[in-house]
């Protein structure tokens, strides 16, 4: 069985023997899916600017805590995963992201 991890900068590196060895791409296809992982995103305060959003407020709408936004800002840490496709998502459309967001989900 293969032990795969996903590093913060966005490398996947097998671990063997308690030690992390580079994976390379299998193929052209998951280079190209690497590549879109790894495509620059705008900066994040960049986005919230254009928003005109406190990190405060642009923090309750996204659901994260300020400190998230804080980091990122900073670069301390770089989005990952489902943050940074939603911030891809702000880039675009902004105002549909945040209307969507501030829907109430129907009582179950």
């Amino acid at each position: 069985m293969q032990r795969l991890r996903l590093k913060a900068d966005g490398r996947i590196v097998e671990l063997r023997d308690g030690q992390e060895f580079p994976l390379a791409p299998a193929a052209p296809d998951a280079a190209s899916a690497l590549a879109v992982e790894t495509a620059p995103l705008p900066a994040v305060r960049d986005l919230r600017r254009r928003s005109r959003l406190t990190q405060l407020e642009f923090a309750a709408r996204l659901g994260v805590p300020v400190e998230t936004i804080r980091n990122w800002e900073q670069g301390k840490r770089a989005p990952r995963g489902p943050a940074r496709a939603l911030l891809a998502v702000i880039a675009h459309s902004p105002e549909t992201v945040f209307a969507a967001l501030a829907t109430e989900p129907a009582p179950a």
